[in-house]
């Protein structure tokens, strides 16, 4: 008899999580298991990439609601009065200060949880996929035999956070982290749970990667120059200011590049701001998502990563899977995956070390070929991460 299995995640937009979980679907034995997915937020890049034998469950008439425009939703909200309710509730608590996701992700589920109903079906596993509302929601919503929670970033909790978030984390059986840092940073927050926790690093897979990155597509402007890919989420966390101030740099110095950013967030505005300040806009240019950025990373002649902080640091592995050198900042779970001089360059989280680093790679071309060669040498992904998730499966 089949395994029933529940994966939640906030959307499937092209980010590292993201990619993993499409990654791991891919691998999974269907022959074994009967898989659901949940979506917060449905329609995004990577949705189209889901196997077929995945069934995602129609989006929750709560977000549906969300989405509408209140002139549109009367008819809801005259059936389902608390709808109107919760969207209030979660808007004026949004504007009474400034608050990061952490925080963002338990108002939501404060004013949001009333609203949205419990999963009619018992699952054998229910994986959240990520921390905040999909751990919130396996927790509170899902019927499981056992319920892991995946943490896929350095999660730090204080005050009234770490309080909220421990009662939702108390009702998993397991607690996993994407790399050894992850799970250290975590067990900051909560020493006493280390037993609960375990460490299965994102998915990649290495065959699909090249195979995808052979595909048409990549740039199109027929530039000569050098090209610079940096790929995130366009928020603080991927640390553009650095990325800009450092682009700045390269173009006083008179180097003929441009760089490419693939990715789109909350900062977009203030980002495209800081280039038209800087005068940049010949030289960062943001291209926005693409499903398959394979072959961009693959035709680029330097990686880019100017986080401040990353779980593991998935765009990282995919650039080294490509032999296409690094240059990274020092983030907390960097050493992973980098060895220093070795695969790329791990600089200090500022922007001229960055800019320090992209020269040390134009200027010296023995250095940049060594690197290519030891990635080419490299192990090559890490499917074998699937039977750690086998294992939790049937435990």
């Amino acid at each position: 008899m089949k395994k029933k299995l529940l994966f939640v995640i906030d959307s499937l937009d092209c980010a590292g999580a993201e990619k993993s979980l499409v990654t791991l679907l891919g691998l999974l034995d269907y022959s074994k298991y009967d898989v659901d997915l949940v979506l917060f937020a449905h329609g995004k890049t990577l949705q189209s990439l889901v196997p077929d034998e995945v069934r995602i469950i129609e989006p929750f008439p709560y977000t549906i609601f969300t989405t509408q425009p209140l002139a549109h939703s009367l008819k809801t909200v005259w059936r389902q009065p608390h709808f109107l309710w919760s969207r209030l509730s979660y808007s004026l608590k949004l504007r009474s200060g400034e608050h990061d996701n952490i925080k963002k992700a338990r108002l939501y589920w404060e004013s949001a949880s009333r609203a949205i109903k419990e999963l009619p079906d018992t699952y054998d596993t229910a994986i959240a996929y990520a921390q905040g509302v999909p751990t919130f929601f396996v927790a509170d919503k899902v019927k499981a035999r056992q319920k892991y929670a995946w943490v896929n970033v350095s999660y730090r909790l204080t005050g009234k956070e770490k309080t909220f978030q421990r009662k939702h984390y108390d009702q998993f059986n397991k607690i996993v982290a994407v790399s050894a840092m992850t799970k250290d940073i975590f067990l900051e927050n909560y020493p006493d749970i280390c037993e609960k926790m375990t460490v299965i690093h994102d998915i990649n897979n290495p065959e699909m990667i090249s195979q995808m990155a052979e595909l048409d597509g990549g740039y199109s402007d027929e530039f000569t120059g050098l090209r610079l890919l940096t790929i995130g989420r366009l928020a603080r966390q991927k640390g553009y200011d650095m990325a800009l101030e450092a682009c700045k740099k390269l173009k006083e110095n008179g180097i003929h590049f441009k760089w490419y950013v693939l990715g789109k967030g909350p900062l977009q505005e203030e980002i495209e701001a800081a280039i038209k300040e800087y005068k940049l806009e010949e030289h960062f240019i943001l291209l926005g998502v693409k499903a398959n950025p394979y072959p961009y990373i693959k035709q680029a002649d330097l990686y880019v990563q100017t986080s401040r902080f990353e779980g593991f640091g998935i765009a990282l592995a995919e650039a080294r899977m490509l032999n296409t050198p690094v240059v990274t900042t020092r983030f907390d779970a960097v050493f992973t995956q980098m060895v220093d001089g070795k695969n790329g360059l791990v600089v200090d989280m500022d922007s001229d070390a960055i800019f320090k680093g992209i020269m040390t790679l134009i200027q010296d071309e023995q250095l940049t070929e060594a690197i290519k060669e030891y990635q080419s040498q490299e192990k090559k992904g890490n499917i074998e991460e699937i039977e750690k998730v086998y294992a939790l499966i049937h435990a």
